[in-house]
């Protein structure tokens, strides 16, 4: 987050796709003969129409599905994708360290997904383990509405660790129709009405030659999405008062520190958002893991978090995707990346145990009691008072005792989930449109599971 209405790369993109919706239809038809399975919202109270599509592959059936080459599905209580016998050598040159290497590799391709919501964009989110000496590549391919297709395009090159590879996006990726902003794969011109209908995702676990660690890939998960253009959304009705008990972590407290990660704490709000959230959950890092920071500074689990979730292509913290892939390098956490329609769907999860992080941008005085404004900023939903309003862990803040606040439900609603704005130049910007990072147990209780399906996310 920057404390000026200053856009990062991919909110300038972002605010172009945003402006190109105006004067479009809406969003298109869905299929009929869509195979995903849609979830009611929960305790309908005058919930919208969704806009959302997910689909996870996270099961031994789901691992089976798809078409294997040197990957095997493994069985046991958290189903996933592992290396068989490699399907071949490839090489890699890290464009973020000036190295080329031998990597032996497999691949595993999943069925074609036909979207309930043709969708202006879509976001996958993954869950894996990679020891060292392994890691990981997700592309996403598209099928329009003409029947044409996308390239497959790189949605991340990623491993839980540095020392490998770089964890990276990849720029440049478009064939005119499409493009892809650093983790959203984007219609160019949603105005003329072309939509993404379908989706196959791709996946290729990488292991240095003769080893016999292996990637394993928990959980793929793919979100389109066609929100409409909107500066303004639906006001909800409030809904039950609850708050949870989720650690405190300011991002300002580490100003300059560790400045190649992104510019140091300034930036920070997302793993500092994530790191608060994976506390809650029980997540902790050993005394061995944290060696690495100085030992100066307070909570050393936030530099990490930054450290571990930085994209080293977009130079920020910031990437969606590696955030929740953060999340679930805890043991028994899983993280998706999603959109909610309303703050209804939060006060369902809320009731469930399940706190939120959201995406919102706004100029200073549009979020009363915030007292900055931001072009981009990360912060943790973590319950609502009895009135409605919602009370967040907002990192930005001068110390941990700061963070927590409570914000106007109004205010709140409609920065977060509008998909346009008026930044403080009085120029058109984007919103993110409802964007949420949601973490949990693996092996969710039967409320958590419920509250996550009302919200489209299968566990």
């Amino acid at each position: 987050m920057s404390r000026v209405d200053q856009p990062s790369r991919r909110t300038v993109l972002a605010a172009a796709v945003a402006a190109a919706v105006t004067g479009s239809a809406g969003p298109a038809a869905a299929d009929p003969e869509a195979a995903m399975t849609t979830y009611p919202a929960a305790a309908d109270r005058a919930a919208p129409a969704r806009t959302v599509d997910n689909r996870a592959w996270f099961t031994h059936g789901d691992w089976c599905s798809g078409t294997a080459r040197g990957t095997r599905a493994v069985a046991g209580t958290r189903p996933g994708l592992a290396l068989a016998t490699p399907a071949g050598t490839t090489e890699y040159a890290d464009p973020h360290t000036g190295t080329t290497a031998a990597w032996e590799y497999g691949t595993w391709t999943s069925p074609s997904h036909r979207l309930t919501v043709p969708a202006t964009e879509a976001i996958v989110s993954w869950n894996a383990h990679t020891p060292p000496g392994t890691w990981i590549q997700v592309e996403a391919r598209a099928t329009y509405g003409d029947g044409t297709s996308s390239p497959w395009y790189v949605m991340g090159r990623w491993a839980a660790g540095d020392q490998d590879v770089r964890r990276t996006s990849v720029d440049d990726q478009s064939d005119g129709r499409s493009t892809v902003w650093t983790d959203t794969l984007a219609v160019d011109d949603p105005s003329s009405g072309l939509r993404l209908t379908a989706c196959r995702l791709r996946l290729t676990l990488y292991r240095k030659p003769g080893g016999r660690a292996t990637p394993t890939v928990w959980r793929l998960h793919a979100m389109g999405s066609d929100v409409p253009a909107r500066f303004t959304v639906p006001a909800s009705a409030p809904g039950p008062a609850r708050e949870l008990a989720v650690p405190r972590y300011s991002q300002e407290i580490h100003k300059g520190q560790y400045p190649e990660y992104d510019n140091g704490g300034e930036a920070w709000c997302s793993p500092t958002s994530s790191q608060m959230v994976v506390e809650y959950w029980g997540g902790r890092l050993s005394p061995e893991q944290l060696a690495w920071v100085n030992p100066a500074y307070a909570d050393p689990q936030v530099c990490h978090a930054a450290r571990f979730t930085y994209d080293h292509q977009y130079g920020g913290c910031g990437n969606w995707p590696f955030n929740a892939a953060y999340a679930a390098t805890f043991p028994g956490l899983g993280g998706v990346v999603t959109r909610l329609g309303s703050l209804t769907d939060l006060e369902t999860l809320i009731s469930a145990g399940i706190p939120a992080i959201t995406s919102q941008s706004f100029t200073k005085g549009e979020l009363t009691g915030a007292g900055y404004g931001t072009a981009g900023h990360l912060m943790a939903v973590i319950g609502f008072t009895v009135d409605g309003d919602v009370i967040a862990n907002d990192p930005y803040s001068a110390s941990n005792e700061a963070v927590r606040r409570v914000y106007r439900r109004r205010e709140f609603e409609n920065i977060w989930l509008r998909t346009k704005r008026y930044n403080s130049s009085g120029a058109v910007a984007s919103g993110t449109g409802g964007v949420c990072y949601l973490y949990f147990p693996a092996a969710p209780t039967a409320a958590q599971r419920t509250a996550l399906g009302s919200v489209g996310v299968r566990v």
